[in-house]
């Protein structure tokens, strides 16, 4: 799922996208606290998607993804928080 996020903002246009994969975490519907242990299914981990832009653009890639996260059988929060940004630098793309 979270791949497909990142394509569809990458495709929409949005600013940028970063993906984190948790190492220890629980949630609302979890029954116990999860780690990335050598024993654990790493599946179970919490993963976290950070989306920056503009927040009409988020409210509105919100709506399109919305029907597909409300089919997931795990659970899911969004959060969206108002940033300032102190710089925006792009880096040079190889020849």
């Amino acid at each position: 799922m979270y791949e497909y996020i990142v394509f569809i903002a990458k495709e929409k246009g949005l600013a940028g996208v970063t993906v984190y994969r948790g190492i220890m975490g629980y949630g609302l519907s979890s029954g116990r606290i999860n780690s990335s242990k050598y024993w654990e299914l790493t599946e179970k981990l919490p993963i976290m998607i950070e989306i920056i832009d503009e927040t009409k653009v988020l409210v509105d890639f919100y709506k399109i993804l919305e029907p597909l996260l409300m089919k997931m059988p795990k659970g899911i929060l969004i959060t969206m928080e108002d940033v300032k940004i102190i710089l925006q630098k792009s880096g040079e793309r190889p020849v």
